[in-house]
């Protein structure tokens, strides 16, 4: 069933969004961010990608490059696909003060990388933003890497990599399985997820921090009520206006939560509490379809901290083993702790160290049989 519909997810997309995809990648506009980290130049970014009903839609992004004389030969390509910051427009990692400190991938570049960060579909762009819907973030992110090669002064070329933490663990596990696809003229050379969300079921269902888990489901509810037009009226009467206050707000990292939000928390943890998405329609089946595959073409790096309070490194595992199941050269890192938001900082020397290794055509080490 779950093929049955990944495959008519992907079907529609392709079949009705011919016109608009024709347009899918190019780049609008292109602005200095400054100012940007020593040794770093970057652009904020606008430019066209299509949804997963054939629609254009302008969204925005940023791109970094090496400071310096630009090379004469194209610089390989990170596409960054970047955790959850919240799910209102308002929320773009591109309009953050935060985002080059936020961002794991800027130490990539002054390893000589050029870096690609795209916000998705409705952050810093108009709505709703398709929060963990797959199909439109690989597609969101394909084409950013291919706008990256119109900015004269990045040296973009087509081969790249793809690396993602929690929400962007999944969107680049989603890019992996759709560059094949939907990535004409680009060749990917490997996908590195750090806390992915994968098996979404099972991440609903193991998530140990229960804060954590009503504010990611509230993040879920509010956004496809919006994207599919789900019915919100779940849980409670007063649960749907929780939800949308909650999804009118941004992450804002290192804060504090103040005591309203934390009253609303443990409202929506007591009306959630007979709430289950993953066996209701029509949240059920969406969740199946937004899950990802355990097939790639090319090798997978997984980094995972042991105790993560919201995405089980139980669930990481079995899914990095089903991976190995189909043949996939995986490298498994186990990180210490039980932090969540810091997965992709933590293991961002052995990542960038291991996609080098992918540009430079060495052997993916495999550890399948042995975490």
């Amino acid at each position: 069933m779950r093929k049955l519909l990944m495959s008519a997810i992907l079907a529609g997309g392709v079949l009705g969004a011919a016109p608009a995809q024709a347009q899918a990648g190019r780049l609008v506009a292109a602005e200095p961010m400054l100012p940007a980290p020593e040794g770093v130049r970057a652009w904020k970014v606008r430019y066209l990608t299509a949804d997963d009903r054939g629609r254009q839609r302008e969204v925005t992004g940023v791109v970094m490059a090496p400071a310096g004389p630009v090379p004469a030969a194209k610089r390989p390509v990170i596409a960054w696909t970047h955790g959850t910051w919240g799910v209102a427009e308002k929320c773009a990692p591109s309009l953050s003060p935060n985002f080059f400190d936020a961002t794991a991938a800027t130490a990539a570049v002054r390893q000589g990388y050029v870096v690609v960060a795209p916000d998705y579909i409705g952050l810093g762009n108009p709505g709703p933003h398709p929060f963990l819907v797959g199909t439109v973030t690989g597609r969101a992110t394909l084409d950013a890497v291919r706008a990256a090669q119109g900015i004269a002064g990045a040296a973009a070329g087509n081969r790249f990599a793809v690396w993602g933490e929690s929400q962007g663990g999944h969107g680049a596990l989603w890019t992996g399985q759709m560059a094949s696809r939907d990535g004409a003229g680009l060749q990917l050379v490997g996908v590195a997820a750090a806390a992915p969300v994968t098996d979404m079921a099972a991440n609903f269902r193991q998530a140990k921090d229960a804060n954590a888990k009503a504010f990611f489901t509230a993040l879920v509810a509010a956004s496809w009520s919006g994207y599919y037009g789900n019915n919100l009226q779940i849980g409670a009467r007063r649960t749907p206006g929780l939800i949308r206050k909650f999804a009118g707000n941004c992450i804002v990292l290192n804060a504090k939560p103040k005591l309203g939000a934390i009253l609303g928390i443990l409202a929506l943890r007591q009306d959630f509490r007979r709430v289950d998405l993953t066996t209701m329609a029509p949240w059920a089946s969406q969740i199946a379809a937004n899950s990802t595959s355990p097939v790639s073409r090319v090798p997978v790096l997984f980094a995972q901290t042991r105790d993560d309070p919201l995405v089980s490194a139980n669930v990481t595992r079995a899914f990095a083993q089903r991976m190995c199941a189909n043949r996939v050269r995986v490298r498994y890192l186990a990180l210490p702790g039980g932090d969540h938001a810091t997965s992709a900082k933590q293991s961002a020397a052995q990542t960038i160290a291991w996609i080098g290794d992918r540009f430079a055509g060495r052997p993916a080490p495999n550890e399948c049989g042995r975490f």
